[in-house]
């Protein structure tokens, strides 16, 4: 969870739209797609940050389980509700990564607190998300881009805040994002088997 997304500068390369927006998916999946490496032999890890036990900190995990859900050939997702990803293991997780992939492209995913009237925005950019990054916990930052989404408001009573996030925010939120990663990540590979075979 990082609890410090409005004090942190949002880069002129970050897209930022609301899940509700119409049509949110497409603006989503277009703003995925930008990041997404040149190389199409870049091994793809998708590291969804969070824990369930805390409703505002499940993004990460709710959008790991519907990935996994969705049996995706050539990708590999960590943080799921079952195996969540988080403070305690995010380090051991990084290790077995690199151990497994050899230079693979990571997606980070967390979970944030803003502004009221950010409520519900989700993020894409590139780069690595910074959890831990307003609760003076030193994790390392994780992935070549990433996604986030401001499930509630920050200031005060960070951990109470998260505790008592609506449920039906964070479920729809992270659906919109899991479909998006699903549908930008089969573009992609569409493309790649397009260009093989132009390539034969």
């Amino acid at each position: 969870m990082n609890l410090k997304q409005k004090f942190l500068p949002i880069k002129n390369t970050d897209h930022r739209i609301h899940y509700k927006d119409h049509p949110s998916r497409i603006k989503i999946i277009k703003s995925i797609e930008r990041y997404l490496p040149e190389s199409m032999d870049t091994p793809i890890v998708i590291v969804c940050i969070g824990t369930d036990r805390s409703t505002g900190d499940a993004l990460g995990p709710l959008i790991g389980t519907r990935l996994r859900e969705k049996k995706m050939s050539d990708v590999e997702v960590f943080g799921t509700l079952e195996n969540p990803v988080h403070a305690v293991n995010l380090e051991e997780t990084m290790t077995e990564i690199k151990g497994i992939y050899q230079k693979p492209f990571i997606i980070g995913i967390d979970a944030c607190l803003g502004n009221y009237n950010q409520i519900g925005m989700i993020t894409v950019g590139e780069g690595p998300v910074l959890p831990g990054a307003g609760v003076n916990k030193k994790l390392n930052p994780v992935g070549d881009m990433h996604l986030t989404g401001i499930v509630n408001v920050s200031g005060h009573m960070e951990y109470f805040v998260l505790q008592n996030t609506r449920l039906n925010l964070v479920m729809n939120m992270a659906y919109v994002i899991a479909d998006s990663i699903h549908a930008a990540l089969s573009n992609y590979k569409r493309k790649e088997f397009t260009t093989k075979i132009n390539i034969k």
